[in-house]
């Protein structure tokens, strides 16, 4: 029986730990670590990335948008970085963003999400500003298949904030409503002590403004960008995200990445150790 997501990142997070690394490459990331701004650079990149993050961290996450800028080939470079990184151990999140309605969303969630694909990931971020409902296609198939799902519930443009903490009907706001569906969807399906469809809230932001307490039971895994470069302390993640904070993944992208092809191998390690320390 395949082992479902919530249980795989549980073993994540007793082992490697909660750091997950952001595969990024921006022009200006290539250009300095000596690559090409094409294809073959992005994938260049990626492999280089992964190869510092085996046995350091267990989790990475490649910004889809960087490699489909490319076209054909530039899914072709993603597809073999993910590749490389589930067949060295480690967790792979597609950070693609989708989000759509009937036949359409259930073919994203085949493409990140289904046995075989081509870009078979282990989990992928969605976009749930149409219903969280309308996901139950790909979070159906993330459960038959031992997958995970984090829609985006408090994100951290600035844009986002007055659409996220407005206030539905029923009183919630429409991050706590997005939360809420999540952690029902989580208890019905029993997928592990995290349950495997989590949130999207950024480590930036006041998320009180956002009304998401008290805390839903089970709690949900959260994917926490904003960390290092965007200015979030890990000291603060406690702080920041209360009784979510056991789920926390610490994602972090260029205050790694721009230690070079020379350095980030040392600056995961020593990153990955401080995230242990601040998550003990």
């Amino acid at each position: 029986m395949t082992a479902s997501f919530a249980d795989r990142l549980a073993g994540v997070f007793a082992g490697p730990g909660r750091l997950c690394v952001g595969i990024d490459p921006h022009s200006w990331l290539l250009s300095e670590w000596g690559l090409d701004d094409t294809a073959a650079g992005t994938r260049e990149f990626g492999l280089r990335v992964v190869d510092a993050a085996a046995g350091q961290a267990g989790i990475v996450k490649p910004q889809v948008a960087f490699f489909e800028r490319f076209g054909s080939r530039g899914f072709e470079a993603l597809e073999t970085v993910i590749r490389s990184a589930r067949d060295a151990g480690i967790l792979v999140i597609a950070d693609a963003k989708r989000g759509d309605v009937g036949s359409s969303v259930d073919a994203y969630g085949e493409t990140w999400l289904a046995e075989g694909s081509p870009l078979e990931s282990d989990a992928v971020t969605l976009n749930p500003f149409q219903g969280v409902g309308a996901l139950s296609g790909p979070m159906e198939l993330a459960h038959r298949t031992g997958k995970g799902i984090f829609v985006l519930a408090a994100t951290s443009n600035p844009e986002g904030v007055a659409g996220q903490q407005a206030k539905l009907a029923s009183g919630a706001t429409l991050s706590r409503s997005i939360l809420d569906d999540v952690t029902t969807w989580n208890k019905a399906h029993a997928d592990g002590p995290l349950g495997s469809v989590g949130v999207v809230l950024g480590a930036t932001l006041d998320l009180d403004g956002f009304g998401l307490g008290p805390v839903p039971v089970p709690a949900p895994p959260v994917l926490a960008p904003g960390f290092g470069h965007q200015g979030a302390s890990i000291d603060d993640l406690a702080r920041i995200y209360g009784d979510l904070a056991d789920g926390v993944i610490v994602s972090e992208s260029r205050a790694i990445l721009a230690t070079g092809p020379d350095g980030i191998r040392q600056a995961i390690t020593a990153r990955a150790e401080e995230v242990r320390r601040a998550s003990a």
